[in-house]
């Protein structure tokens, strides 16, 4: 099948309204469905900016926002955010703990055309931990319009549990690595390059995302299967939520 891709401008630079639809907490993972007012169609591979305000006792504004990669395929009517709790984070933090189906919460997005992939080009995508987060938009869209043969995808994560979406990257022919973990007969250890050599080869594009850690590895990983420099799109986050 042709691709139609969404529109490439499609971004907001305004802040909107989200509801939150549906919530799943899972220890550190908490999955946020949310209808956003007047929501624009996203391309697979871009994010939203959540905000939470609120007045100190000083009577001036406190303000906290973080950014989201967003899960859900395109054409889905809610925004699907996958966040992870991290030690210390305010807004990761708030939407584990505070966060309820029926919930507002001030949300700006989508956001980014770089990371994006809209099934024109043949891809490989190289995700750790929750990075998998807008690979998996990428396959939702994939998977709807037949593109299922130009995204090749490579997800790490420590342990199974711990890895988001990890069965529905492994149902769609994601290689799934784990680091801590053996499984199916694999030893615990991050992807070697015989075992994607094949997935890596003949690509137009390559997608990079996880922490700055493991985008150093991905990124000499898709050096060494000679992915051109060029051809690599890298998102990398740091310990903060």
């Amino acid at each position: 099948m042709t691709a139609t891709p969404p529109d490439p401008a499609a971004q907001s630079t305004t802040w909107s309204v989200g509801t939150i639809e549906e919530l799943e907490v899972h220890e550190r993972l908490a999955k946020l469905r949310i209808a956003v007012e007047d929501r624009i169609e996203a391309l697979p591979g871009q994010h939203y900016v959540v905000r939470l305000r609120a007045e100190q006792e000083d009577g001036t504004d406190y303000t906290a926002q973080r950014s989201y990669s967003v899960a859900s395929d395109p054409a889905d009517p809610l925004v699907e955010l996958m966040v992870e709790r991290l030690d210390g984070g305010e807004v990761s933090g708030f939407l584990h703990d505070g966060g309820r189906v029926g919930g507002r919460l001030e949300v700006r997005g989508p956001i980014g055309g770089w990371f994006t992939w809209t099934g024109e080009q043949t891809a490989v995508a190289v995700a750790g931990g929750t990075g998998v987060v807008p690979i998996v938009s990428m396959l939702r869209y994939a998977a709807r319009l037949g593109l299922q043969d130009r995204l090749r995808v490579v997800a790490v994560g420590r342990t199974w549990r711990e890895l988001p979406y990890a069965e529905e990257l492994e149902a769609a022919g994601a290689f799934v690595a784990l680091t801590r973990e053996n499984r199916a007969g694999r030893v615990a250890a991050p992807p070697y390059l015989e075992e994607v050599r094949e997935l890596l080869g003949g690509v137009d594009r390559a997608y990079v995302c996880g922490s700055v850690g493991f985008a150093s590895f991905a990124s000499r990983l898709l050096a060494e299967a000679g992915v051109r420099a060029d051809a690599v799109r890298l998102e990398q986050f740091g310990a903060t939520g």
